[in-house]
């Protein structure tokens, strides 16, 4: 359904390009009426401001969406195998109330990786943190035992791709359509091994400006201070010195969400 507020600050003026924005994209597409205004204003943002070009992003997202996910969520069975090795787990909340999702890249093998499965398993991560009710999420990337066995180039690629789907000519400096506009917050890297930089060169180039800003590469001497400054003691995995237990993707009972 669609609502009429909340959610971050918002002049006037925005509400107003917002509901520009959803008169014209319910004229094309009726599936558009069962989007919230949030949903929208992230459309929106992501094309600062020009309505037209989020209008055009947002139709491109739906008939994404009725694609790849024609039911409105991934099923479990479907992402089982990737589900098993427990790649990616809830947290608690950051100090700015986003909640928190870990990845752990080095329980990922791409000897044993199935991309369509993979790709699905994308998307039902991003709709399960999505589903937690805020618009930003905090990501930890822990990459402590990441190898050569763990690189997936493939695989990064195609996370990428799906949330900035390539247009124009297809190279990595093309204009991007973006399938979870302004979700991520931050994303913190720690115990980065030094062999990981060199897939990071490789990867680099198909991030965007505005979301390799929110990439932040933490040492191990500024880890414990960093962590603390993002994250109440309560809300810190324990595996990192807090008090919060994590919950694998499996065993979280939220059911995912459109977004």
């Amino acid at each position: 359904m669609a609502s009429a507020g909340g959610g971050g600050a918002a002049g006037e003026g925005e509400w107003l390009k917002v509901a520009e924005l959803r008169a014209m994209v319910e004229a094309q597409d009726p599936q558009a009426k069962e989007v919230d205004n949030l949903t929208l204003r992230r459309f929106l943002r992501a094309r600062d401001h020009n309505v037209g070009k989020a209008a055009a992003m947002f139709l491109k997202f739906l008939q994404w969406r009725r694609e790849a996910v024609p039911d409105g969520f991934v099923p479990e069975e479907k992402v089982r195998r990737e589900l098993s090795h427990d790649k990616a787990c809830m947290g608690g909340v950051d100090r700015s109330g986003r909640p928190i999702l870990v990845g752990f890249p080095a329980r990922h093998y791409s000897a044993n990786r199935d991309m369509e499965e993979f790709k699905s398993f994308v998307v039902y991560f991003f709709d399960k943190i999505c589903a937690r009710g805020q618009e930003k999420f905090l990501c930890i990337v822990d990459l402590k035992g990441w190898g050569y066995s763990n690189c997936d180039i493939r695989a990064y690629i195609a996370s990428i791709e799906i949330m900035q789907e390539q247009l124009a000519d297809g190279s990595p400096n093309s204009l991007r359509q973006n399938y979870y506009p302004e979700r991520l917050g931050k994303a913190l890297l720690i115990n980065v091994p030094y062999i990981f930089m060199k897939a990071w060169k490789m990867i680099y180039p198909f991030i965007d400006n505005n979301t390799r800003d929110k990439f932040v590469f933490v040492d191990d001497k500024s880890l414990h201070e960093t962590l603390r400054r993002e994250i109440d003691e309560s809300q810190l995995p324990e595996f990192l010195g807090g008090k919060m237990p994590l919950i694998p993707l499996k065993d979280y009972v939220q059911h995912p969400q459109a977004v």
